[in-house]
């Protein structure tokens, strides 16, 4: 049976309580987030932070933790309700006719919205793009503060395990690689909420 691919769906690593996303750090704010398993200074809770679902896309964004200033891979169980809240109360970061019906709504929706929602293709394990996307979540303000005081369940450091995956990968051994990827799978979503952030 062929598996039918919708182009905008969240595909993550869930429970009943929690999702979890991802997000890459230099050391100096990783490593008090891990001990203190939520974030605190040198962490600007003033300024946006996009958080990720997709572990692959992650990797795509540091380069398998190589990139500077994205050294630490973070997982970070947030509450589902949390996540939820942040879809709700979400713009796209681009216009779109048939949500915003004119361009000064959808600039007026984007300027008061603590959350913003961009589509980018998803990634396979060489980092390559798919036919089909994955979501990034940017989290401003009232968002932010929510996410830091109240969402956070549990932050682990799988910089380790990122590393392993790719060497996994650099070494032809793809199977092994990717058995040791997170299980994702598609999350599901409310039709209001599907609306709000044009998922298919």
């Amino acid at each position: 049976m062929i598996e039918v691919v919708k182009e905008r769906e969240i595909r993550a690593l869930y429970d009943n309580d929690t999702i979890t996303i991802y997000q890459a750090f230099r050391k100096e704010i990783a490593l008090p987030a891990i001990k203190a398993q939520t974030f605190v200074s040198p962490f600007k809770i003033e300024r946006m932070t996009w958080i990720k679902p997709s572990f692959l896309w992650m990797m795509y964004r540091s380069g398998w933790a190589e990139k500077e200033g994205q050294e630490h891979i973070l997982a970070i169980k947030i509450k589902r309700e949390g996540f939820e809240w942040a879809l709700q109360n979400s713009c796209l970061s681009t216009y779109r006719e048939d949500t915003y019906k004119t361009q000064e709504n959808w600039k007026e929706k984007l300027n008061i919205a603590p959350v913003r929602i961009q589509w980018d293709p998803e990634k396979n394990l060489f980092l390559d793009k798919l036919n089909y996307k994955s979501i990034q979540i940017g989290l401003k303000e009232e968002a932010v503060k929510k996410y830091v005081n109240d969402w956070i369940m549990q932050i682990d450091d799988i910089t380790d395990l990122s590393k392993e995956i790719h060497e996994l990968i650099l070494n032809n051994c793809i199977e092994k690689a990717k058995d040791k990827l997170p299980k994702e799978k598609i999350y599901p979503l409310p039709d209001d909420i599907k609306l709000i952030i044009n998922a298919t």
